[in-house]
């Protein structure tokens, strides 16, 4: 990331905006933001592929001859930018499902999928599918199932402005190829 080239274009936003970028208060937001973009899309300098590689730390599941078990785990919260305005998606909850085959996935490895799949600019649609696909890669199973909801910035703060709006995406893939199957678990 250039951090330099950020730098450069948050002070000249600033005086694009009417705001005096040496003055006290801003002397220093170009860097700060620059640190901040840094932190905020770490997930952009990433492949699905890579994520699932990084987060991919799996154990050998319980008797596989056994009925299958879901796991299902509820209200990870994550925060996103939306790619159309810059704007923050944000108070997101992802609920995910899985069927476990020979393999099962540390359950902190779902979170931190959850969490570097939304450091990128997105849509919540994509979000959702992105986090299927590098589960489904991490975890060797092509079960899974991925509900998102969450606030907009460009809904909720600018344009209709209707601040009670909340939005819900649901990922369906294998066995989770139908929203009843899924909600069962959820």
């Amino acid at each position: 990331m250039d951090t330099k080239a950020i730098e450069q274009h948050i002070r000249g936003i600033l005086e694009a905006i009417g705001e005096d970028p040496d003055r006290e208060g801003l002397q220093e937001t170009p860097q700060r933001v620059a640190r901040m973009y840094e932190e905020i899309f770490a997930g952009i300098a990433y492949s699905n592929h890579e994520i699932a590689q990084m987060f991919g730390k799996t154990f050998e599941a319980p008797d596989p001859n056994q009925a299958q078990t879901a796991v299902v785990i509820k209200d990870i919260s994550v925060f996103s930018y939306c790619e159309h305005h810059l704007a923050l998606m944000y108070d997101m909850k992802v609920d995910v499902a899985y069927v476990p085959r020979e393999r099962v996935i540390g359950l902190s490895k779902i979170a931190r999928i959850c969490d570097m799949a939304a450091r990128r600019l997105q849509l919540q649609e994509r979000l959702g599918r992105d986090i299927a696909e590098i589960l489904m890669e991490a975890a060797d199973t092509p079960d899974v199932g991925v509900v998102i909801t969450g606030s907009h910035s460009c809904m909720t703060a600018r344009g209709i402005r209707n601040v009670s709006s909340r939005t819900t995406t649901k990922t369906f893939c294998g066995a989770f190829q139908t929203e009843r199957t899924l909600q069962e678990l959820l």
